[in-house]
């Protein structure tokens, strides 16, 4: 299923400045994933339900901002987070992974023992969520 099919029942955002985009890249310190980028070129975030799953995907100006609030360096090296349930879980690549596959890690007691791999890309993700 297409990326705009999975979101169409989000409020979705117009898409992000390539400044933006840039930013958002220099942060991670390596290439995102090309879907994950592409969504942001697009749609720069979103939030709502996707199936049954609330999901707020966080705009591009607000990763670098939202990844050094939650400590995540000092937390979960490696992890670069792009998204939230809203509520105590929060959404990410494993950069250690060539493949940046998307873990899901609570945000209270963030520690890579607690992680999951929820799914293989930022695509499989949000299908998975759709299910």
């Amino acid at each position: 299923m297409k990326i705009e099919e999975i979101l169409k029942g989000s409020q979705l955002n117009s898409g992000a400045s390539e400044e933006g985009v840039r930013e958002a890249i220099s942060s991670v310190g390596r290439p995102l994933p090309s879907d994950y980028v592409q969504f942001l070129r697009a749609y720069n975030g979103s939030e709502g339900f996707i199936g049954e799953n609330y999901l707020i995907l966080w705009k591009a100006e607000e990763l670098s901002v939202f990844n050094r609030e939650y400590e995540v360096a000092e937390y979960a090296p490696g992890l670069f987070l792009f998204a939230s349930s809203g509520g105590g879980t929060g959404y990410g690549f494993d950069t250690r992974d060539p493949s940046m596959p998307v873990i899901a890690v609570e945000f209270i007691g963030m520690d890579w023992s607690d992680a999951d791999r929820v799914a293989a890309n930022f695509t499989d993700f949000l299908n998975q969520l759709a299910k």
